[in-house]
């Protein structure tokens, strides 16, 4: 046994279904599971083992397919006829040295564990295993023919199976470990002699039979493990169990939910003590949540960092900010990217913050627009305000000092500086910068010119008054 643990592994991912069911122009291994391709579910459990390499066999949209993966360190190799994944195999195992050991996984089928595979790898100190499982609806799976020991005998396909062989209810998942060497001898010998006229590596299990090497196999721990994906209701039902576990993980941890089967999360959540989240929330990229956060329903966080104490309300879209401690946002709230926020500060509902830092205690409560501005402490911002930070060309800052109070609906023309505890009354356009503690009116009227004429566009048809 320590003799095959010690030989070296070949992972091979069968990869090059076209997925016509999914109709869809992608491959089907690109659909996104929990925020991931399939094929990158497989690739790290695959990783996980530790392997000395890692075989892509690849077929539809195989350019596309590499670009997407050009980080992964795998090789590819292309199945250009498809004709049955004993064929595809045999694309691969020229790239495998005989004195190692070969695992193959399908691209497919996302929610493969590694405990499993590691339980299978393990029982197999023979030349074959094969993961197997019970379902009560075999309909369209290769069936596991046993003897009256219980011994494996050979796999048949639905197409090829009688009567008898199809009311069996353990089948084949697909996945199988050997050696190289004698999976090479197998796989040479495979034959298009059946209903569908394709090389079936499931005949590898006779040939070993009949060479009187054992045949080990191995049982999932959860169905869904073994799930291959054909079609977008599949991957409906797969994604629901994937969210399903990683509610579970969260809840385990400590965390409440007003209803985990109403979360999705697609990348990683960080989670400290006693947080709350409601329904439908979606947490993607990377995100972290201090102790106490409370995160209100149909919320979007995107590799967000909340501190201790954060209340984001209901219909808030966050994107990659930082959070202060007690700081609450929304509801109806968007945060951008670039957005800091110090402890204790307000951002209301409908109210958009972009690549700007509100400093603690700041208030920004209604109907507001925040962008490219440096903001003091203790600042409030009256509804209807707008930082005007685009010229048509590039980007200006504001500068908010501490203590500025901002009427409502005012319009600050960036670049500009108000100086501390400076007060800008409601209606205000403001385009030159503020002394501290000074009031600034600027709404009173003043006629214009009354040779004034509105500006018209250059090619502007000219309309017929007749």
């Amino acid at each position: 046994m320590s003799e095959q643990v010690n030989k070296p592994l070949s992972v091979v991912v069968l990869a090059a279904g076209r997925g016509t069911r999914m109709k869809s122009k992608l491959a089907k291994v690109m659909h996104s599971l929990g925020g991931k391709p399939l094929l990158t579910h497989v690739l790290e459990q695959a990783k996980a083992l530790n392997p000395s390499q890692i075989i892509v066999v690849y077929g539809h949209e195989g350019k596309a397919l590499q670009a997407a993966f050009s980080d992964k360190n795998v090789a590819w190799i292309e199945q250009p006829n498809r004709q049955g994944t004993g064929d595809a195999v045999a694309k691969a195992l020229p790239l495998i040295a005989d004195n190692q050991r070969v695992l193959i996984l399908y691209g497919d089928v996302p929610l493969i564990q590694h405990a499993t595979l590691k339980r299978l790898m393990t029982k197999t100190v023979s030349d074959l295993g094969v993961l197997t499982a019970i379902t009560g609806n075999p309909a369209g799976l290769g069936r596991i023919v046993r003897d009256e020991k219980g011994q494996i005998l050979r796999i048949v396909e639905e197409k090829d199976a009688n009567p008898a062989e199809k009311a069996i209810t353990e089948i084949n998942t697909g996945i199988f470990f050997a050696n190289a060497k004698p999976l090479k001898k197998w796989v040479a010998k495979l034959t298009n002699d059946n209903a569908q006229h394709e090389y079936y590596l499931t005949d590898i299990v006779q040939f070993a039979v009949e060479e009187k090497v054992q045949v080990v196999t191995e049982y999932p721990q959860d169905r869904f493990e073994i799930f291959g994906i054909n079609d977008k209701f599949q991957l409906a039902q797969l994604e629901r169990h994937y969210q399903w576990l990683q509610a579970q993980t969260l809840l385990q941890a400590g965390v409440s939910m007003a209803d985990p089967g109403r979360f999705d999360l697609r990348g990683t959540l960080e989670v400290g003590r006693d947080v709350f989240i409601d329904v439908n929330v979606v947490f993607e990229g990377k995100n972290h949540l201090g102790d106490d956060c409370q995160i209100g329903s149909n919320c979007v966080l995107i590799n967000c960092e909340l501190a201790d104490g954060v209340k984001v309300l209901a219909n808030s879209y966050l994107e990659g900010a930082i959070i202060g401690k007690g700081a609450r946002i929304g509801p109806f709230a968007r945060l951008r990217s670039g957005t800091q926020l110090a402890e204790n500060t307000h951002i209301g509902n409908f109210v958009e913050i972009k690549n700007s830092t509100i400093g603690e205690g700041s208030k920004v409560n209604h109907l507001s627009y925040i962008g490219d501005t440096l903001m003091g402490c203790d600042v409030n911002i009256g509804a209807g305000t707008i930082t005007c930070n685009y010229d048509g060309a590039h980007k200006h800052q504001t500068i908010i000092e501490d203590e500025v109070h901002i009427g409502s609906d005012t319009q600050l023309i960036a670049p500009l500086r108000i100086g501390k505890g400076a007060t800008i009354g409601a209606g205000g356009t403001v385009s030159k910068d503020v002394p501290a503690y000074q009031l600034t009116l600027t709404h009173q009227l003043r006629p214009r010119s009354i040779d004034w004429q509105r500006p018209i566009k250059q090619n502007k048809p000219v309309k017929d008054d007749k």
